[in-house]
């Protein structure tokens, strides 16, 4: 059932007919008509005319129950939106779920193809810093741990400044994004143990992690910035990030930084 539904969610305007159904979820047939034809009798999904399958209005009466749950999304659109609209820039919320980070909110339209509603990203070096950078030492470590060993030292010293500035800074070095893309789809296939080896190893070349302070300069190729949420407790739950992809002189980062910052503080204080 929870198949069906997050098939059917990822094409919201797409009519499917049962047998793309079966093919994308590994179903049965039968299973698969029982389960949908349950779902269209409580009104979370419709059957046209031509036996396609969309959502119903049931589930979205349940969608909007269950956001009371989770009041953070909320909190944070205001604060998104401003961000967003005053610096002229994407914007994009994320918030820890266990051992990941899960892309809950997105304004405007990043130029990265990955930052959408639902994404998942492992918590795990080089990135989602800004959620280790205030973690207890044990934690901290163990992130560091995972990391490849070349990494280590600087991704020690890029901790202790986020720390002190209060964000994170996502570059590329030169213009290897689409190179990085490439070579990511390629490691992921199904390789040999030692190609996949060297092509994490270029993927780790192509990558600059963070800014120093004393990195800064006039040209400063910036994907993204990122500020922490923190709980009453002092536990980062959330980022609040913001995608300009472009190069920013450094004024024009920190004027970013703090306006990112301080979005992120609201998103904590609001009740």
């Amino acid at each position: 059932m929870v198949q069906a539904i997050e098939l059917l969610s990822r094409h919201p305007a797409e009519p499917l007919s049962l047998a793309r159904i079966v093919r994308a979820t590994d179903m049965s047939r039968a299973t698969a008509h029982a389960v949908l034809t349950q779902l269209t009798a409580d009104g979370w999904t419709v059957r046209d005319r031509d036996g396609n399958y969309t959502l119903g209005l049931g589930l979205m009466t349940v969608a909007r129950r269950a956001e009371s749950a989770f009041p953070l999304r909320r909190r944070a659109l205001d604060p998104m939106r401003a961000l967003a609209d005053a610096h002229h820039v994407p914007v994009f919320l994320a918030e820890r779920e266990q051992t990941s980070i899960m892309i809950t909110e997105v304004i405007g339209s990043p130029s990265v193809p990955w930052i959408r509603p639902g994404r998942h990203l492992p918590l795990a070096p080089p990135v989602c810093r800004e959620f280790i950078a205030w973690a207890p030492e044990p934690d901290r470590q163990a992130w560091l741990a995972a990391a490849d060993p070349a990494h280590r030292p600087r991704l020690e010293a890029v901790l202790d400044a986020i720390k002190t500035r209060g964000y994170t800074v996502e570059r590329l070095a030169d213009d290897s994004a689409p190179m990085m893309e490439a070579l990511a789809a390629l490691r992921h296939s199904p390789v040999t143990d030692p190609l996949r080896h060297r092509l994490s190893a270029m993927i780790a070349d192509l990558i600059t992690i963070d800014y120093l302070p004393d990195e800064l300069t006039d040209h400063n190729a910036v994907v993204s910035v990122s500020a922490p949420v923190f709980d009453s407790h002092g536990t980062v739950i959330a980022s609040i990030v913001a995608c300009p992809d472009t190069n920013l002189r450094a004024p024009q980062l920190e004027a970013l930084a703090a306006a990112t910052i301080a979005a992120a503080a609201s998103v904590a204080h609001a009740r």
